[in-house]
C-alpha cells in the first residue's frame, strides 16, 4: 500500500453538501460529470449515498484528453448500474453536450407527460468541466469558468428554455479520500489544488504508470530511445531532455515533475486514461486490507493500555 496524505476539503464543500441534501428531494435527474481520464476517481461517493434511486447520467468529459478504447470500457462498467446512463463528451462538441438534454427527456419522461419542467441536478468534483457544460447547455454565460478547482462557491437554478431546470451546485470533493491511488491520479489531473499536493511524489507515481502502460507515448514526447528501469530514473532523463538543471548539473526533479503534470493535464503527452475498470477491484481490497489493519493496530494500542494501567494499580 502506497502512502498517501492528498486530502483536501474546504469549508465551502462541507456547506455545499448540507444542501445538496435539502434539494435532491425535489430533484428528477443527476447529472454527474466525471473526469474521462478517471471516472473512478472522479466519481464522488457522496453522490451514490444522496442521490437514493434518482437516474443518473455519468458525463465522461475531456474524452478528447483520455484513451478512446479504455473510455469504452469505462461506459460499460458504469452502466452496470441500475439507473445509469454513461456518455463521453468534449466541451469543443456542443452537439455532444447537447445530448445531455435528450437524455434527461429519455431518463424523466413522466415530466414531460405531465407538462412540466424535468428538475435536474448537476454535479462533480472540482475542475471536470462542469460550468463549461452548464454555459453550453445555456447558449450563454450563466456559470463562472476557471482552470482551477472550487471556482463554483454557491447553488443557482438555471431555466434552459427547453423544458429543463438545472440546479448547480459547487465541485465538492469528499473529506477524505480512502483510496491512496484515486489522491494521486486526481492530483495529477489538477481536481486538487496544487498547493495541496507535493509535486514531485504526484509525478513520481503518474511517470510510473505511464511508463507501464503508455511508454510508446512517453518516449515519443521526450525523445527517450528507452525508458530507465525506475519512476527517479525516468523523471531525470525527462528533465535532462528539457533542460531542467540545477547548479553543478543536477537535475532539477521538481522542474520536471511540473512539466510532466502540466502536459499532461494539456493532452499533449497524448490521450491517456489513468485508471482503467480492472484495476479497481484490487485496490478497493487494498483499502478494506488497511482499513483492517488499522483496526486492529488500535484495538492493540487499546489493550496495551489497559495492560499497564492495571498494572500501575497493584
Amino acid at each position: 500500500m502506497i502512502n498517501n496524505n492528498i486530502q483536501w476539503f474546504p469549508g465551502h464543500m462541507h456547506k455545499a453538501r448540507k444542501e445538496i441534501e435539502e434539494v435532491i428531494p425535489q430533484i428528477d435527474v443527476i447529472i454527474e460529470v466525471l473526469d474521462a481520464r478517471i471516472p473512478y476517481s472522479s466519481e464522488n461517493p457522496l453522490i451514490s449515498s444522496l442521490r437514493k434511486d434518482k437516474p443518473v447520467i455519468k458525463v465522461l468529459n475531456k474524452r478528447d484528453l483520455c484513451d478512446p478504447e479504455v473510455t469504452q470500457l469505462w461506459i460499460k462498467h458504469l452502466e452496470k448500474e441500475q439507473g445509469v446512463k454513461a456518455i463521453a463528451v468534449t466541451t469543443e462538441q456542443i452537439q455532444e453536450i447537447t445530448q445531455i438534454v435528450e437524455l434527461c427527456r429519455k431518463m424523466a419522461p413522466h415530466r414531460e407527460q405531465m407538462g412540466k419542467n424535468i428538475r435536474t441536478m448537476i454535479m462533480g468534483i472540482p475542475n471536470v468541466g462542469k460550468s463549461t457544460i452548464i454555459n453550453t447547455l445555456a447558449g450563454r454565460t450563466v456559470a463562472q469558468t476557471g482552470n482551477q478547482p472550487a471556482v463554483t462557491r454557491h447553488q443557482q437554478r438555471i431555466n434552459l428554455q427547453n423544458g429543463v431546470v438545472l440546479s448547480d451546485t459547487p465541485g465538492i470533493l469528499w473529506p477524505k479520500v480512502e483510496n491512496p491511488h484515486s489522491g494521486f491520479r486526481l492530483a495529477a489531473t489538477g481536481a486538487i489544488k496544487d498547493t495541496a499536493m507535493e509535486y514531485d511524489e504526484v509525478a513520481f507515481y503518474t511517470v510510473e504508470y505511464l511508463a507501464k502502460h503508455y511508454p510508446h507515448l512517453l518516449k515519443e514526447r521526450y525523445q527517450l530511445e528507452e525508458l530507465p528501469d525506475t519512476e527517479v530514473e525516468l523523471m531525470e532523463a525527462l528533465g535532462a531532455k528539457r533542460g531542467c538543471l540545477r547548479a553543478g548539473g543536477r537535475i532539477d526533479l521538481h522542474k520536471a515533475s511540473e512539466i510532466l503534470l502540466h502536459e499532461l493535464r494539456q493532452g499533449t503527452i497524448g490521450q491517456i486514461t489513468l485508471e482503467r475498470p480492472e484495476m479497481i477491484t484490487q485496490e478497493l481490497i487494498e483499502v478494506e486490507e488497511e482499513a483492517a489493519r488499522k483496526i486492529e493496530a488500535k484495538a492493540k494500542k487499546k489493550e496495551e493500555r489497559r495492560k499497564r494501567y492495571l498494572r500501575n494499580k497493584r
